[in-house]
């Protein structure tokens, strides 16, 4: 057996063959050896009994360190799974994969597991885990692996093996109970304190209608109780803030099912807060040299044949209609049509770049239990925009592009963004070597802004390479909105022309960009970040008007009529209600303002300014109070107290 070069730290040690790695813990300092829960080897993540069969670099993983809580919390899975069954042994395991935030299990049993049931397996998770069993690794030949779980009942088990397993199969123990898993995991199930079973969900086998609903256990697992606690108690704001909760509420939307699931009906509330938003995206495409363009919302089917959407993105397509011995396709997205605004006219390398924008509407096929309020339906509108532009021109529009993408966030009082860079999917067009170009371009663009980055290795769309963003809220939860994406394929399978200098025709460049994302997600999104109360600029009721009397509504009117000249969203309350319920209905529908209007605001023609959290703030001259309304609204100041 021969030696082994291990570096820790810039220290190289030499160690036997085979030799585990929890062996070379010794030598650590104690934080190490007491915390560490698994290690990196030449960056594969392994357990800590690994046993070492070549030479590298190995760092252990702490809490708090990279995927440290990912093996923590698909650990935290198999401990429920093992307390599941254990509690109800007639019931079959499917798969527990780590999410965000935390981890689910799924699980076929005949009776639906109640509250009741998740206190039981939570207080049996505590029991295993105090037992502090040992959890180790076996591997065992495919066909072995599948006899096992076949004579263990678990026929789901065994259908992964068949369908993912390689020659050996891996597997984890923790006193007697055996799990399929690739790993790695905690050494022990004492690793495993600090978590907490939320609630059950339906999940189909595979996500597919025809195989057999099963049961899902969401759980939520952290390195210490004091983190559990702050998550529990942000699931606690967040409950508070569901845009589906606010948004019937506040009357902004509504979804029928006699409509149909997924389509999303703005209520007129709703619909004065988008546009708003929209009158401010229109601004600033005008500023940046957008033209703007409407297209239909199908296409002949051939015409996505040619886009490429038909083979690479059926499966989310609403089904064809045919309509004159032709057929017709929803459309799933709107840059094919883009396209054909450029082939529109024979276009010059002077007419480059040209700078498409639409809000389009498109539609795509989900099916309906992942349909969720505003985040996940059918048909959604994108502020869609694509950028038509030769080589030379491509890094300084992808440079505008993030320009605009920061710019617009940090507007509305986001400043936390994160970048991702996601590279060539299996399934693509294009040969490799024009997906590097594209590739390149982003990255240098990033590198240009300072802005840094994860990657995403298979990420890409399929026809080029991505940059995503995410957005931090208000309650510490990201949201992935904005894209820009480079496209070298579109181009080149609608056979786009652009005559250079020399005369010649030449293939333009595509870019795709959509910074808020689907208009009803990105709204959704900003209802739980203002937890309703919008700014100012987009409240859909400005100023609630509330006269004390029926004498006051004379003078409440010709505020309200010199309000609404200046352009400012008013409600006149003129109900027969004691004036405290009408400030708490106005501060319930969290509206920014209300005019008290009494004998006194009538005498002096001024209005008495209460706002919907710091309460009075005294009587002031209309004019005076509507001009520093306009300067709020004039620079879309963001406040959400």
């Amino acid at each position: 057996m021969s030696n082994l070069t291990i570096r820790i730290d810039g220290t190289s040690k030499e160690v036997p063959e085979e030799t585990p790695i929890r062996e070379l813990l010794q030598d650590q300092p104690s934080e190490v050896r007491k915390k560490a829960i698994a290690a990196f080897i030449n960056g594969r993540p392994v357990d800590l009994s690994h046993q070492l069969r070549e030479s590298g670099e190995l760092k252990f993983i702490l809490p708090g360190t990279e995927r440290s809580l990912e093996i923590f919390r698909h650990s935290t899975s198999h401990l429920m799974a093992h307390a599941v069954s254990e509690l109800f042994p007639e019931t079959q395991v499917a798969i527990g994969p780590v999410i965000e935030d935390g981890f689910y299990y799924d699980f076929k049993r005949d009776v639906a597991f109640t509250p009741e049931d998740l206190e039981k397996i939570e207080a049996k998770m505590k029991e295993i885990s105090s037992s502090n069993y040992s959890i180790e690794r076996i591997e065992m030949p495919k066909q072995e692996a599948i006899r096992f779980f076949q004579e263990k009942g678990e026929p789901m088990k065994v259908e992964i093996i068949e369908e993912k397993g390689g020659e050996t199969v891996s597997c984890y123990q923790q006193n007697g109970f055996i799990d399929l898993c690739l790993g790695p995991h905690v050494p022990s199930t004492g690793r495993l304190g600090s978590f907490k079973l939320l609630h059950t969900a339906g999940a189909y086998w595979k996500g597919d209608e025809k195989n057999p609903m099963l049961q899902r256990i969401y759980g939520t697992a952290w390195f210490s109780d004091q983190e559990l606690k702050e998550y529990l108690q942000r699931l606690e704001e967040a409950k508070k803030r569901d845009h589906r909760r606010l948004g019937k509420d506040l009357e902004l939307f509504t979804i029928n099912d006699e409509v149909g699931p997924g389509l999303i009906i703005w209520l007129p509330k709703g619909a004065r807060i988008r546009r708003a938003l929209e009158e401010f995206l229109y601004d600033e495409l005008f500023k940046r040299g957008y033209e703007l363009t409407y297209t239909p919302h199908v296409a002949r089917l051939s015409y996505w044949k040619t886009s490429g959407h038909l083979d690479y993105f059926r499966e989310n397509m609403f089904a064809p209609m045919e309509l004159e011995d032709d057929t017709y396709q929803l459309k799933p997205m709107n840059c094919p049509i883009h396209i054909a605004v450029y082939r529109a006219a024979l276009r010059s390398y002077r007419d480059l770049p040209l700078r498409l924008a639409e809000f389009g509407t498109v539609y795509r096929f989900e099916r309906s239990g992942v349909l969720h309020g505003l985040m996940r339906v059918r048909g959604f509108t994108v502020d869609d925009a694509h950028l038509f532009c030769t080589f030379d021109q491509l890094s300084a529009e992808i440079d505008r592009l993030l320009d605009f993408t920061y710019d617009l966030w940090h507007t509305l009082g986001f400043t936390n963004i994160q970048a991702c860079l996601a590279t060539k999917p299996e399934k693509a067009v294009g040969d490799n070597e024009i997906w590097d170009r594209a590739i390149q371009a982003l990255q240098e663009s990033l590198e240009r802004r300072g802005i840094s980055y994860e990657m995403d290795v298979g990420g890409g769309a399929f026809y080029g390479p991505k940059v995503d963003f995410k957005v931090r809220d208000a309650i510490g939860r990201w949201w992935q909105c904005s894209t820009t994406q480079v496209d070298f394929n579109l181009p080149e399978r609608f056979q786009l022309e652009y005559i250079g200098p020399d005369g010649q025709p030449h293939r333009p460049i595509m870019l795709h960009r959509a910074i808020t994302g689907s208009i009803e997600r990105f709204f959704g999104v900003l209802v739980e970040h203002f937890a309703g109360a919008f700014p100012l600029w987009l409240a859909p009721v400005q100023v609630a008007i509330l006269p004390i009397a029926e004498r006051h509504h004379e003078y409440a009117s010709q505020v309200a009529s010199e309000l609404s000249k200046n352009k400012i969203r008013v409600h006149l309350d003129t109900r027969k209600e004691k004036t405290g319920a009408k400030i708490r209905d106005a501060q319930l529908q969290k509206v920014p303002y209300m005019f008290i209007l009494g004998d006194k605001e009538v005498e002096n023609k001024n209005v008495s300014v209460r706002h919907r959290t710091r309460g009075d703030q005294g009587a002031r001259p209309l004019e005076d109070f509507l001009t520093e309304m306009q300067h709020l609204i004039a620079t879309r100041a963001v406040d959400t107290n």
